[in-house]
């Protein structure tokens, strides 16, 4: 992304400089799948791809938000507080969003122009929307000089918040908070219950995350992630917990059938409860530098995704098969919500290449169109750049 090129298209927009640079990166989750609204674990890692947001402060209130990735740009009074609503065009309801959150935490926001830029794709389960909202509020919180106001993990819950409530997706908090948390060289094992973290080593350059986005979102994500999160809750109130987290295979076992744990909860329940383990597992394979042995809990956890949780599709499984059929990849899965998006591949940086005409060519042959890959290593989460 050509900082000064951005440069020139705020001036040419606005009509003058902008005062500084914030970046939000994207992420892809390693492993910990539907578990972070389970109050369970998660293990994702900020990737080279990211939202750049300039900004420039305004004698006024206003707030004037425009991208590269959309048509149309956004104006609202930021200091509206809770008159601030969701409205068109909908992609400003993340900065809307966000801008409401900080008012109420009574951050004292002033007037800014904001222009956004991304180069995280769109709707492939890497989190373009949480990168979009973090920038949004590193650029509020710059122009305001309140960088310290909010700390971390209550600025990633109002990110959280801001999505939940302005762009009605019932998220949980990974995306928020490893936009914000990521450390360059670490993944991030993140307790959602408690909201306690831990840096993990992921940090050996001969090894890569290859992220494969099929370009595919089956009609069935939206409303198929609702309805998995209400089955988890369902599961929950059958067996008088709070939330998977604190269920066990044995207990599950104990509530099946009489009117009690249907198929769908049971399977989803099994799912959330050793996918958690898995990713306490996986924690403990990439301190030790264990990649053969997190590879196969990326497999395991693939398995699981699609028997258990049902969210995988032709697409997500036809990668994961492919790569694991090929020298150098350690284990492949697939990563986000589902239905379609992106499958990560974990692999030896050498081998990376010749992984990825393999993938992309196994998958052009049996769907008629190529998947876009990218490798990263874990990088740093939001910063300023000037």
């Amino acid at each position: 992304m050509d900082i000064e090129q951005l440069k020139d298209t705020f001036r040419q927009r606005y009509g003058r400089e902008a005062d500084g640079a914030v970046r939000a990166p994207g992420r892809v989750n390693l492993i910990g799948e539907h578990t972070d609204y389970n109050d369970g674990f998660v293990l994702p890692i900020a990737v080279e791809r990211e939202t750049v947001a300039l900004y420039a402060r305004r004698e006024d209130e206003e707030g004037n938000f425009a991208s590269l990735q959309a048509d149309e740009p956004a104006s609202f009074t930021l200091t509206a507080g809770p008159a601030i609503r969701p409205g068109k065009p909908a992609w400003a309801n993340y900065c809307r969003g966000v801008a409401a959150m900080l008012f109420r935490e009574e951050v004292p926001l002033v007037g800014v122009d904001v222009l956004f830029s991304s180069d995280v794709p769109l709707g492939g389960g890497l989190s373009s929307s949480a990168s979009l909202e973090v920038a949004t509020a590193y650029a509020l919180l710059a122009a305001a000089e309140q960088f310290k106001a909010v700390p971390d993990m209550r600025l990633a819950q109002l990110c959280q918040e801001a999505e939940n409530k302005y762009a009605d997706s019932p998220c949980g908090l990974m995306d928020q908070a490893i936009a914000i948390l990521g450390k360059k060289g670490r993944a991030l094992l993140l307790d959602c219950r408690y909201r306690t973290t831990r840096q993990i080593h992921f940090d050996n350059p001969d090894v890569v995350a290859m992220v494969v986005d099929t370009h595919v979102k089956h009609e069935i994500a939206a409303g198929g992630y609702a309805r998995r999160r209400a089955e988890c809750l369902r599961a929950c109130e059958h067996m008088h917990i709070k939330a998977l987290r604190d269920a066990d295979l044995q207990t599950i076992a104990g509530n099946e059938g009489d009117g009690r744990l249907s198929y769908p909860e049971v399977h989803r329940a099994r799912h959330v409860v050793t996918e958690i383990q898995r990713t306490l597992d996986g924690a403990q394979a990439l301190e030790a530098g264990d990649y053969e042995g997190f590879g196969k809990l990326m497999y395991r956890s693939h398995e699981s995704l699609r028997d258990q949780f049902e969210v995988s599709c032709d697409e997500l499984d036809a990668v994961v098969e492919s790569a694991s059929k090929c020298d150098g990849v350690y284990g492949a899965r697939m990563t986000g919500g589902g239905f379609g998006g992106c499958a990560i591949v974990l692999a030896r940086a050498d081998k990376a290449d010749d992984i990825g005409k393999t993938v992309s060519a196994d998958f052009e042959q049996r769907f008629g169109h190529a998947p876009s890959l990218f490798t990263t290593h874990a990088t740093d989460g939001a910063s300023v750049l000037w």
